[in-house]
């Protein structure tokens, strides 16, 4: 039998945020054993205030965050500016990175490059160099291999740019992708590519709260939400994605818990 997808569920956001920190210096630790250093990539979304609430929580027996050792790059990016309501580094850099105390250090975050806002295939070109330069260049590395994916999931089962029945589900060269026509606004954004998600060493996904119900439900118990861009994560990815929910998300899921890390 394939191996499935680890699914954890909370009773509250609090209760999820601990079990998260400890997932995530676990990957930390996975991380800078590998290359010393710790290598993320994260979405938007109601992720990053549920990751502050995680990351900025007092040191305890799981360790402490050392982000100074940390390069933060973007699963996915609007076409806007860094400052804009839309931009996902505004979200992470309101909620997070604005509010890391300086004795945990200072992460390496990669945004977006503005000056190609008109030009989004060019702003995908130049995010997978920043990529390439970190990861060694592109011909002798075939896919990035991130530590670790922090996800959400859309009520249509989209995960970082990547929607239903597009054409960019498909694509198997570029690491970064643009997108013009995205059906949640802004139309205009870059993406990871599905093979980059599914390769990462860790996969989390963190999903609350009763709207996510309906579309949980089929990505985990349903044959059609396996083709879903999430439900393809699951597959490609298996046993090194976890999704970490609360009760209210995972209502009427039959798909089987795991009871602890």
């Amino acid at each position: 039998m394939a191996k499935q997808p680890n699914l954890y569920t909370f009773g509250d956001v609090d209760r999820l945020a601990k079990s998260l920190r400890k997932y995530l210096l676990q990957c930390q630790s996975t991380g800078f054993e590998r290359h010393n250093v710790f290598k993320v990539a994260v979405s938007g979304g109601s992720l990053p205030k549920t990751l502050a609430k995680a990351l900025l929580a007092p040191s305890d027996e799981n360790g402490f965050v050392d982000f100074s050792k940390w390069e933060i790059f973007f699963a996915d990016e609007r076409a806007v500016p860094l400052d804009h309501e839309d931009s996902n580094y505004k979200l992470l850099k309101d909620e997070l990175l604005d509010k890391i105390p300086a004795d945990l250090g200072k992460p390496v975050v990669h945004p977006i490059d503005v000056q190609y806002m008109d030009d989004v295939q060019e702003m995908a070109d130049q995010y997978q160099v920043a990529i390439m330069k970190s990861f060694a260049a592109k011909d002798s590395v075939k896919i990035p291999i991130f530590d670790l994916l922090l996800l959400g999931c859309g009520p249509d089962g989209h995960t970082c740019s990547l929607f239903p029945g597009h054409e960019l589900l498909r694509e198997s060269d570029a690491w970064v992708a643009p997108i013009e026509d995205s059906p949640k606004p802004p139309a205009k954004r870059i993406t990871l590519t599905l093979p980059v998600v599914t390769h990462g060493a860790k996969i989390a996904f963190v999903a609350t709260g009763d709207g996510k119900r309906d579309i949980l439900r089929q990505i985990l118990d349903t044959e059609e939400g396996r083709s879903l861009p999430c439900g393809l994560v699951n597959e490609g990815g298996a046993e090194r994605v976890s999704w970490f929910t609360d009760t209210g998300a995972v209502e009427g899921v039959g798909f089987p818990r795991r009871g602890s890390l």
